[in-house]
C-alpha cells in the first residue's frame, strides 16, 4: 500500500481533492477528525489541554470550543507550539495503526493522510509520497473570510501562522493548484491519482523482489 500525505495551508482546497481521491478509491485519514476524537471530554489529552489553557476554552458541556482555543494559539506562537508538540506525536501514532491494520486487510492501494501540518509536525519522512494543495494569496484569503465568518486581519493572522506554499512546495512530489475552477482541481487530482497507482505498482514490485532475494537459498 501507497502511503500519502496530503497537505497545504488552511482553505487551499484540501478538503476537495480529499473526496476526489476518496471516490477513486483511496482511503482518506482526516488528521482533524483523529485530534478531535483525542480532545473528547475527560480523555487524557483533553485533561492536560484543559490544564494548560483553562477552562475558559470550555463549552458548557465540558467539549472544547474549538474556536476559542484557536484564537488562543493563532495569535500566541508559543501556546500553538505547546499544542501542537501535544497533539501532532499522538495523531502520528493513530496514522501508523492505520496504515498497519490497512495493510494487513489489502483493501486499498493507496492511504492518504489529510492534515495542514504534516510539513510543519516533521512527518515527511513517514510518507511514501507528499501532495501540496496550494492558490493564490488572495483567493486563500476571500476563502477563510467566507468559511469562517472573519474579517481580513484574522484570516491573514491564521494563514501567517502557517508555513507559506513558497517552503511546502518544496517537499511536494505531486502539487495542485487550486486557485482555478473546481473542475480545474478535480482533473488535476486525477491526473495525480494516476501517477500514484503507478507509484503504487512500483512500490509492491520493489518489495516483492527484496522478499524474493531475501528468501532465496544461499550457495556455500
Amino acid at each position: 500500500m501507497l502511503v500519502v500525505a496530503l497537505t497545504g495551508g488552511i482553505a487551499t482546497g484540501k478538503s476537495v481533492v480529499a473526496k476526489v481521491l476518496e471516490e477513486l478509491g483511496c482511503y482518506i485519514q482526516h488528521a482533524d477528525k483523529i485530534a478531535r476524537k483525542l480532545m473528547e471530554p475527560g480523555k487524557p489529552t483533553w485533561k492536560k489541554i484543559v490544564a494548560h489553557f483553562g477552562s475558559r476554552i470550555l463549552n458548557e458541556d465540558k467539549t472544547i470550543n474549538r474556536s476559542r482555543l484557536g484564537e488562543i494559539i493563532f495569535a500566541d506562537k508559543k501556546e500553538r507550539t505547546y499544542l501542537n508538540s501535544l497533539i501532532h506525536p499522538l495523531v502520528l501514532e493513530k496514522k501508523k495503526e492505520a496504515v498497519n491494520l490497512l495493510e494487513k486487510q489489502g483493501r486499498y492501494k493507496i492511504f492518504v493522510s489529510e492534515a495542514a501540518l504534516t510539513i510543519e509536525a516533521g512527518f515527511v519522512d513517514f510518507f511514501d509520497k507528499v501532495i501540496v494543495v496550494f492558490c493564490k494569496k488572495e483567493t486563500q484569503i476571500k476563502r477563510l473570510m467566507e468559511r469562517d465568518k472573519i474579517s481580513r486581519k484574522e484570516a491573514l493572522k491564521k494563514i501567517k501562522s502557517q508555513m507559506g506554499p513558497e517552503k511546502k512546495l518544496k517537499y511536494a512530489d505531486y502539487a495542485i493548484d487550486s486557485s482555478g475552477s473546481v473542475q480545474s482541481t478535480v482533473e488535476q487530482t486525477e491526473r495525480v491519482y494516476r501517477s500514484l497507482m503507478l507509484d503504487c505498482e512500483i512500490k509492491c514490485a520493489e518489495r516483492a523482489s527484496a522478499k524474493k532475494k531475501s528468501s532465496a537459498p544461499k550457495l556455500d
